[in-house]
């Protein structure tokens, strides 16, 4: 019987922390990393020879809104398949925890195909999450506008009330009890933008007390983006949270080039505050189709549609002329729907991932009928293309972004480095022929070049196609706070 269950040999190590490759062996004993020695030392029954590839810490996608893919597709092929091995959900202000009203709405769509899938409090979700054995870790924040509709029903176009306010704010406050590592805001959406500064900042008030993260879709970003960048930081001030700054863009033609002003702005604000941001390696982004957003955007695909089956990959532009009416109207006759909005500039885009505050967000939609190839496709996109081929950054500070940075960001700890005694979480992958396949024509095919993708141990993503794993699980704050004490 031999030391380790799984030894990956004769790769070159990108261990997460951004310094230069290194030749070694890479051994698993159960679900930790249990040594990583000179090349040809280590030996086990199950070896996986990676010569020519890159053994890194399995991908950390911080904007997702996977909280009941984990359970409906437990193994959780279009992030496995790109080397993502944990995922953050309940971005935006959309959480599937805590919930206790009898009707959905379709803003909740983003993250929910089975109502039974929602759960009353967080510590019911998590449990569902591990009886799901979803082949990937999940980790979860708690959404403002998920607090507000269970709070304030349909009467969302006001502030809440103090009462109410204190209502939302207990929820928070079990749900990080429970084990929930922060909470979302997303102040852009109907369901939360008749929400004050003061509402939010007191909403989160629990933050501090347990060590949670705040995460925002900030009000606007546009013409506003500066006041909501002032917004954010003021909320996670008052919160005494550290925040993210969710998918960051400067958004429609008018904007284009404005990262000259908001990352300066970051720049400084990180002097004073910890903040970091979220990015997506995209011209386009997706969510619900808001007619408010026709103008600002180049072009506008469906992605799916209630009303109107069939309509899901085609242009609006092109449904429009159909119809016979205006794009407006004709977005109107297809709600509720969602859709992919042509909106950023490519060196804005360039820029927010170069910088040192950016990590790695998908921001894809699991149920989407036709989704945004981000789904698919964010993590070989960023090694391929704009590491290998534009060479934006070096390969060893692409892993950074998507593994330790991120981890330490979302406190994941013993996560995001190729390391003894850390989570088994590995990808191994071809630095050669990395990259993502999806399109915005196909966007459901797995990327080229990952080769091998381990959860705890358990292979989750081998050869082209699952691997059988199933050890992922729900991640909670209380248990990795213990584990960052004793380390």
């Amino acid at each position: 019987m031999t030391a380790y269950d799984i030894v990956i040999r004769n790769g070159q190590v990108a261990d997460g922390t951004g310094k230069p490759l290194f030749a070694a062996d890479v051994a698993v004993k159960g679900d930790r990393i249990a040594a990583v020695e000179a090349p040809g030392t280590l030996r086990g029954d199950n070896e996986i020879d990676a010569a020519g590839k890159v053994v890194a810490p399995g991908f950390i996608d911080v904007h997702t809104h996977d909280d009941t893919a984990l359970i409906d597709n437990p193994t959780m092929a279009m992030k496995a398949s790109q080397g993502v091995t944990t995922v953050v959900c309940g971005n935006c202000g959309v959480s599937a925890a805590p919930y206790v009203r009898p009707d959905v709405g379709h803003w909740m769509s983003l993250i929910i195909k089975k109502k039974e899938n929602l759960a009353k409090d967080f510590a019911g979700f998590a449990a569902k999450v591990d009886a799901a054995k979803p082949a990937i870790n999940g980790a979860f924040l708690i959404g403002h506008g998920t607090l507000r509709l269970n709070m304030m029903g349909d009467d969302l176009n006001r502030v809440a009330s103090p009462a109410e306010i204190s209502q939302m704010r207990a929820l928070l406050d079990q749900s990080l009890e429970q084990g929930a590592i922060g909470m979302s805001s997303g102040l852009f959406y109907a369901v939360s933008n008749a929400a004050s500064t003061d509402e939010v900042a007191e909403v989160a008030q629990p933050l501090g007390k347990w060590g949670g993260v705040y995460t925002a879709h900030m009000r606007d970003e546009g013409d506003h983006i500066l006041a909501a960048m002032d917004e954010t930081f003021e909320i996670g001030r008052r919160a005494g949270a550290e925040i993210i700054v969710s998918h960051h863009k400067c958004s429609g033609r008018s904007n284009f080039g404005r990262m000259k002003e908001t990352l300066p702005k970051f720049t400084e604000a990180m002097k004073r505050q910890q903040i970091a941001f979220d990015v997506y390696p995209y011209i386009a982004g997706s969510t619900i189709l808001r007619t408010d957003m026709l103008e600002r955007a180049d072009k506008v695909l469906i992605t799916w549609s209630e009303k109107v089956p069939g309509l899901s990959g085609r242009d609006l532009a092109d449904i429009a002329r159909e119809m016979g009416c205006s794009m407006k109207e004709a977005g109107d006759r297809i709600q509720p729907a969602g859709a992919i909005y042509f909106m950023m500039d490519e060196k804005d885009v360039q820029a927010a991932m170069s910088h040192p505050g950016a990590m790695i967000g998908s921001d894809g939609i699991p149920f989407d009928a036709h989704p945004h190839p981000r789904l698919w496709g964010t993590f070989p996109r960023v090694l391929g293309h704009y590491s290998r081929d534009l060479a934006l950054f070096p390969l060893e500070d692409a892993v950074r972004r998507m593994t330790s940075y991120s981890a330490r960001r979302f406190h994941l700890t013993g996560r995001g480095e190729v390391k003894p005694g850390y989570y088994a979480d590995l990808c191994v992958f071809d630095p050669a022929t990395v990259i993502d396949t999806a399109t915005f024509e196909q966007p459901m095919t797995p990327a080229a070049g990952i080769d091998t993708v381990l959860c705890n141990g358990a292979i989750a993503w081998r050869d082209g196609k699952p691997g059988g794993g199933r050890a992922g699980r729900a991640l909670h704050r209380q248990q990795m706070q213990d584990e960052a004490k004793t380390a």
